[in-house]
């Protein structure tokens, strides 16, 4: 498993000194190495954040490959009820290794596809429920709290078009002991899977929220989580030439906060990790954009993360990112190796925008395309790096997840922020129930019409 760091065209001398990181800074910052390492060590050892545990968990994943042994043919479809990271990362992992969207190839009881509700728009959910066979459909209902409004509505609907199978046909995934969502689970005795709470979403897709539909979806699990440990080992070191994690989380502060790019740009040049960049970028966004530091002091920080497809968006956003403004950093998301090189026929036409690539691969015209964006922003003063996996397989995604999640952790440490908060999405929460009707949050309802009545007055 092998996973490498190309930060060359982060530095200044790549991209001049007002958007790349000089030799002193690159030094300066390198004293804060260990101190971000044993800033986030600290709050593991203290039971505060759990994520680094997840791959250790042998009796969960043995409890997941039990059942998904003893359903194993029963179903064609899973359909996963969750928001958020208790969605994209089984979304990641499915694109990632099984195909991209949406051409894997057709689903059975041997290739289940998946199905992800991750909103409530009336139009999503209907049509998902025309495509699927209640009599061939295994259900995911996933929630850390037990209480997400829109994971319990599409339950309702799902629970019910289930009929009599829901009873054998659904599984819960969230905090035990804790929410409605466990507690109907038990009433109706449905199989439980749980989600540790210093675990939270984002963090939570080596946890049963992704490692669950993963394998459901017959994926290798064990080599998931091989991979994941294998890097762990990697990012605990205060080394930043022996801990990828680290030397980029310590480039993009600087980059950051010194060169001011407040958007991050995610480009992987391969469809299998465009939901990868999905789920990075709720990982990024609720992880870094805070209010406040630890200390309380008022910041309002932030970086924008946006998710790019190379080549794709070649050719709908580079035009911006080459020509617009200097205020973004990039990060390319290469694979060495692919198993289906894509070759090109080797018949010549005669003619020249043709006759060019006759014999060529496709593989190696996507690595020229990335190759040539890199170099094209280079030239332009844009700052960008590489993270290049040697294969994309269980072992490598495993532990590039992991790998982004420890750069983030750390990042968080650089700017002294809470990266396992996100106070900022609760209000939103708390005036929906009061719009809906929850017991107990009529207050909320009457803040709300409080701010419709601002909002009239202001026309």
């Amino acid at each position: 498993m092998r996973i490498q760091f190309d930060e060359t065209n982060l530095l200044a001398s790549m991209v001049g000194d007002a958007h790349g990181v000089t030799p002193a800074e690159w030094k300066a910052q390198l004293k804060r190495a260990p101190e971000v390492v044993a800033g986030l060590h600290a709050l593991v050892d203290k039971g505060e954040v759990g994520f680094p545990h997840l791959p250790f968990q042998k009796e969960t994943a043995r409890a997941i490959l039990e059942y998904a042994r003893k359903v194993r043919g029963d179903y064609d479809t899973i359909c996963l009820l969750g928001m958020g990271g208790s969605a994209l990362g089984a979304w990641a992992l499915d694109c990632a290794l099984r195909g991209p969207h949406p051409v894997q190839k057709a689903f059975s009881t041997r290739h289940p596809r998946l199905v992800v509700l991750d909103n409530v728009d009336p139009a999503l959910v209907g049509s998902a429920l025309e495509t699927m066979n209640p009599k061939k459909t295994i259900v995911l209902a996933i929630t850390k709290q037990g209480t997400t409004a829109e994971t319990l509505a599409c339950l309702l609907i799902v629970r019910e078009w289930l009929g009599k199978r829901a009873r054998r046909a659904t599984v819960a995934v969230t905090t035990p002991g804790r929410g409605d969502l466990h507690a109907l689970a038990e009433r109706e005795r449905w199989p439980v899977f749980p989600i540790p709470p210093n675990v939270g979403g984002r963090f939570s897709v080596l946890s049963a929220v992704g490692l669950l539909p993963a394998a459901l979806m017959g994926l290798h699990i064990g080599k998931l989580l091989k991979g994941a440990r294998e890097m762990i080992a990697t990012c605990w070191r205060d080394d930043p030439e022996r801990n990828p994690a680290l030397r980029a989380a310590l480039l993009h502060h600087l980059i950051w906060v010194a060169k001011k790019k407040s958007i991050h740009v995610a480009f992987p040049y391969s469809n299998r990790l465009w939901g990868t960049a999905f789920w990075f970028r709720q990982l990024w966004a609720e992880s870094l954009g805070k209010a406040k530091t630890r200390k309380g002091e008022i910041v309002y920080i932030g970086q924008t993360p946006v998710a790019a497809l190379g080549v794709t968006d070649q050719h709908s956003q580079v035009q911006l990112y080459v020509d617009g403004p200097n205020d973004k950093v990039f990060t390319f998301w290469a694979v060495a190796k692919h198993p289906d090189e894509g070759r090109i026929p080797k018949t010549k036409l005669g003619l020249e925008a043709f006759d060019y690539l006759a014999g060529r691969k496709l593989a190696e015209l996507l690595e020229a395309e990335r190759l040539a964006t890199a170099a094209a922003l280079t030239e332009a003063g844009r700052p960008n790096g590489t993270f290049t996996l040697d294969r994309l397989d269980e072992e490598h995604l495993g532990a590039f997840l992991q790998l982004l999640e420890f750069e983030t952790a750390f990042l968080a440490e650089l700017l002294d922020i809470n990266a396992f908060d996100q106070l900022g999405v609760e209000l939103g929460k708390l005036f929906t129930y009061g719009l809906m009707g929850r017991p107990g949050f009529q207050p909320y309802r009457e803040r709300f019409e409080q701010w419709q009545q601002r909002r009239s007055r202001a026309r």
